[in-house]
């Protein structure tokens, strides 16, 4: 959806220079952010921590997997969220109810004792949180023309709201969980998704009427049938954990295999549509290698929830003037380089305009950087303790990678996407992005003790090789992406 010009001609002097409603937006997934990082930080040590430490005591290996496929969980219901919004309700009404789901999910933990207030917990921010992304990013999206040079700028300033949450999140329920307990911490979380809620209602007047149109209405004789397949789906998830089909030990593996399932169904359907264009094919055809590059960055940045939290807990020197700063503080180091740098990222892209390097050239620069930052772990293994401005220096690269990805990356899906399928190719952005987060969770158990080098090395090759890989084949995907940069 693009904006009429009269509303270009105002946003020019909202929000930093851009639409007025990217304030309204940037604030309820700051919020959103601040509960689900918040939450986040401190949930692997919840699962393995023990009983009497306040924890659930499971294997560090299962924990660690299981927030891999949380992780992955949160980015594939992105699909449910995306359809709603293009079939039922439209992105607005989606993500309002996405928020509300959130906020109860949090709850759950924060009240709910054991295995029952993890489930219940978080598959409800899971499916939630999938919503809200999904919907948040399209509605950003929908401020900008196409052609309009700010569009990366101002998912930059989105992105620095995303973080200023993410920043803040970890610093309170961490803090909360070392003096109060873990539901404690949780419990802020809820507290913090109720906060962006208020606000969010207060402001949502000033949302453009275009926001509130479904895309490509379903009929309402059809309705029925999708709701019976709905009902049908989580009744064949219900039968097959009470079957031991799945199990706790297996499900990073099962959403991994869904995820590479849904997408490949996904760009089917896409690249066969009668109601997508030649044009529109080649942006499709364009985007599988960025989904492919998407995928290998989250499935080493998202680290930080799984092995690094652990690394934290247990390598990491973190004494500073005598007091030990908790192992979830490290969640907020990423955020504050995001918040410094996103501005400057944003403000050299405005700056730039035309003349900024291309999306490709982003995308290849990302694995690059990322890759290099796991590289540096080696020679740290000869540490008995690794110093914390060490890691301090490895997320740093971690966030230059991260700025020149994320932030990118949805604002070139929202560009590459077909006319009709605005808000389901953005959801296919974040299946990259569940994909990855799952396989977060699942490459975390390889680190062991004698095969760290291996690991680090693996990785961070892997991710250059790609990223040169894809700098090698930038000039066919600018063909196929024509006047899209």
């Amino acid at each position: 959806m693009s904006i009429s010009t009269p509303q270009k001609e105002q946003s020019s002097t909202g929000f930093f220079g851009h639409p007025k409603t990217l304030s309204n937006l940037f604030s309820i997934e700051m919020w959103e952010r601040f509960s689900f990082y918040g939450m986040q930080a401190i949930l692997a040590y919840y699962m393995y921590f023990s009983v009497s430490e306040g924890g659930l005591g499971l294997s560090k290996d299962l924990a660690l997997s299981l927030v891999g496929a949380y992780g992955g969980a949160v980015y594939l219901s992105t699909i449910l969220g995306a359809w709603l919004a293009d079939r039922l309700l439209g992105s607005e009404k989606v993500l309002l109810c996405a928020a509300f789901m959130i906020m109860a999910g949090h709850i759950g933990l924060a009240v709910l004792p054991g295995a029952t207030g993890l489930a219940v917990g978080l598959v409800l921010v899971a499916v939630g949180s999938g919503g809200l992304k999904a919907n948040a990013t399209a509605l950003v999206g929908s401020l900008y023309s196409k052609e309009d040079t700010r569009r990366d700028a101002g998912f930059s300033i989105f992105y620095m709201g995303v973080n200023i949450g993410g920043l803040l999140g970890p610093l309170l329920t961490g803090f909360l969980h070392q003096r109060w307990g873990f539901h404690i911490g949780f419990a802020a979380a809820a507290l913090g998704m109720a906060v962006g809620v208020g606000i969010y209602l207060t402001g949502r007047k000033n949302l453009p009427e275009s926001v509130k149109v479904v895309g490509n209405p379903l009929p309402v004789n059809e309705r029925k049938k999708y709701l019976l397949g709905l009902l049908a789906f989580i009744a064949v998830v219900v039968v097959a954990f009470a079957l031991k089909l799945i199990t706790a030990e297996s499900l990073a593996r099962t959403i991994a295999y869904a995820v590479i399932l849904a997408s490949v169904i996904y760009f089917a359907l896409l690249l066969r549509s009668k109601r997508v264009t030649a044009v529109e094919r080649k942006h499709v055809l364009a985007f599988i290698p960025l989904y492919i590059a998407s995928a290998a960055f989250w499935a080493l940045f998202q680290q930080q929830f799984t092995f690094i939290a652990v690394y934290s807990e247990e390598r990491l020197d973190r004494t500073l003037f005598g007091w030990e700063m908790p192992a979830s503080w490290v969640q907020s180091i990423n955020p504050v380089f995001i918040i410094v740098l996103a501005g400057v990222f944003a403000a050299l892209w405005t700056k730039l305009g035309t003349r900024q390097p291309g999306t490709v050239m982003k995308f290849s620069a990302s694995l690059i950087i990322v890759g290099l930052a796991f590289l540096v772990f080696i020679p740290l293994e000869s540490l008995e303790k690794t110093p914390l401005l060490a890691l301090v220096g490895i997320l740093f690269l971690c966030t230059l990678a991260e700025l020149l990805l994320s932030p990118i990356g949805q604002s070139v899906t929202t560009k590459l996407a077909p006319a009709a399928f605005g808000t389901q190719m953005i959801a296919l952005f974040f299946l990259s992005v569940s994909l990855g987060t799952t396989l977060a969770g699942i490459l975390a158990g390889f680190y062991t003790e004698g095969n760290e080098i291996t690991y680090f090395l693996v990785l961070g090759g892997t991710a250059i090789v790609l990223g040169l890989a894809l700098l090698l084949s930038a000039p066919a995907l600018k063909k196929l992406m024509g006047e899209v940069r």
